[in-house]
Formats: C-alpha cells, sequence, structure tokens
C-alpha cells in the first residue's frame, strides 16, 4: 500500500489470463483481489474516519463544517488516491500480496 504512486488512478485493460497465471484459477484470483481490496478500503475509511473526528465538534451548524478547509483537503487527498481494487491488482501483479486455500501452503 505504500507504493500507491506506481498505481493507475484510472481503470487499465488487463487480460484475464496473466491474472488467472498465479493461482491458476481465474476464480481464485478474484476472490485474492477482492479480499485484499476490501482490506485496503477498509484501512482506508479507519485512517480517513480518525483524521476527520478531530474536526468533529458537536456545536457545528452546517455553514461552519462547510467552510472548514483543512476538513476539505483531507477528504480531497482521499478521493485522488488510487481505488482499493486498482491497488490490490497492482499487488497481485507484483507478487506482493500473499495468500493461501484451506490445506494448502502460503503462496508467495
Amino acid at each position: 500500500m505504500e507504493n500507491k504512486a506506481k498505481v493507475p488512478t484510472n481503470t487499465i485493460t488487463r487480460d484475464v489470463k496473466d491474472l488467472a497465471e498465479p493461482t491458476g484459477n481465474i476464480y481464485k484470483s478474484v476472490v485474492i483481489l477482492y479480499k485484499r481490496a476490501n482490506q485496503i478500503a477498509l484501512a482506508e475509511k479507519k485512517e480517513l474516519t480518525k483524521k476527520l473526528e478531530d474536526f468533529k465538534n458537536d456545536r457545528d451548524t452546517m455553514e461552519e463544517v462547510f467552510e472548514n478547509k483543512e476538513q476539505i483537503e483531507i477528504s480531497k487527498y482521499y478521493e485522488r488516491q488510487p481505488k482499493p481494487d486498482l491497488v490490490a491488482i497492482s499487488e497481485f501483479e507484483n507478487g506482493e500480496i500473499a495468500y493461501r486455500t484451506a490445506g494448502e501452503q502460503e503462496n508467495q
């Protein structure tokens, strides 16, 4: 997740055979990608929520919330980050994801 600079921010076409190659099965690859993307999304959401809690105030009016420029900048930063599924695919293609199926040793 630290190498987000190398991850494309838009969707690119990939060959399904290349994604299936490490596991030998496209469905296994898709499950691995789904689970990793979900992990990344949850971590990012937790991080964003923690940062935005600093701005939370019970007495804020709607106008004050919309005018908080620091909060807006933090939100925009996360919006510009590559989507979790693109990060997961990049990690998978670069062999950075460790995975295993029931009854097997850990791969990669």
